[in-house]
């Protein structure tokens, strides 16, 4: 079987392939992860073999079904890039959950705690971030698109991956916003800024959000800015059921991906279930 060598120069021509298909910068740094632990596995060329066995390793060393196939989705865009498309290995079949464990879904209790306890620590910015991306249901990288000029008009524009959606901003947030800004001085541009005037990252959101766990009596595991959009899906489908407006205000290209942000809790599943009486 003829085999392929994987070398840095691939690996370059790959994050480049990336770059020009407007990856954002957190897919593209996670796709060259990937790729790049799968090189350093690789000791000599690389048959269909040695990506199978990579693949087994995983299983083995206990990573979940669905890191495993976000693992195999960046080696086989890599390995159809190369041409190398022999190489590619199907994904592990997963069910669709029929509901998610407690302790990985924020509550609305916990996230009003978490926005309480930034007010006490007199953290006015992180609190109205935990509001905005739980307001609005946006990802933490979109935060980049709640400017002054959007506040002021009540919504935003969201322009990433090749599409735009419209994000509306709640009176409530927006007031909140509008005194904030004005409070900060901050005449134009993104609302949710450094010090020195640069854009907030996930890495300082996500370490100012963990300081709040302890006071919030919250689970840090719980406790990072993708569960606050998570939670907007979950409240808004509870009240709307309507699962394509919801693929369409979340940005998502599939349903089936909108689906795994409704899935209730374990808790809310067994009500339902003893809510049904089949047992005589």
């Amino acid at each position: 079987m003829k085999g392929h060598l994987l070398t840095r120069k691939e690996i370059e021509r790959f994050r480049k392939h990336l770059c020009e298909e407007e990856k954002s910068e957190n897919t593209l740094e996670k796709y060259i992860r990937d790729v790049t632990a799968f090189s350093g596995f690789c000791k000599e060329v690389i048959t269909k073999d040695t990506v199978i066995a990579y693949k087994q390793s995983l299983i083995d060393g206990g990573y979940a079904a669905r890191s495993i196939n976000s693992m195999i989705a960046s080696l086989n865009s890599l390995f159809s890039f190369l041409g190398w498309y022999e190489l590619r290995v199907k994904s592990l079949k997963v069910q669709q959950q029929v509901f998610c464990p407690e302790e990985k879904e924020l509550t609305k209790a916990e996230y009003e705690r978490l926005c309480r306890t930034a007010e006490r620590k007199q953290n006015e910015r992180l609190c109205l971030i935990l509001q905005t991306i739980c307001g609005t249901g946006i990802r933490v990288s979109e935060l980049q698109f709640i400017t002054v000029e959007a506040v002021r008009k009540g919504e935003a524009t969201v322009s990433l991956k090749g599409k735009t959606r419209s994000i509306f901003i709640v009176r409530d947030l927006q007031k909140k916003l509008l005194r904030y800004i004005s409070e900060q001085k901050i005449t134009a541009g993104a609302v949710f800024i450094t010090r020195t005037g640069k854009t907030m990252s996930r890495t300082n959101i996500w370490r100012e959000m963990k300081n709040l766990c302890i006071e919030a009596e919250v689970n840090p595991e719980k406790v990072f800015p993708h569960n606050l959009r998570h939670l907007f899906a979950r409240v808004f489908y509870g009240i709307e059921k309507d699962i394509a407006k919801l693929a369409d205000i979340l940005g998502h290209s599939s349903i089936n991906t909108t689906r795994i942000y409704i899935i209730s809790t374990g808790t809310e599943h067994r009500q339902r279930m003893e809510r049904m009486r089949l047992i005589i």
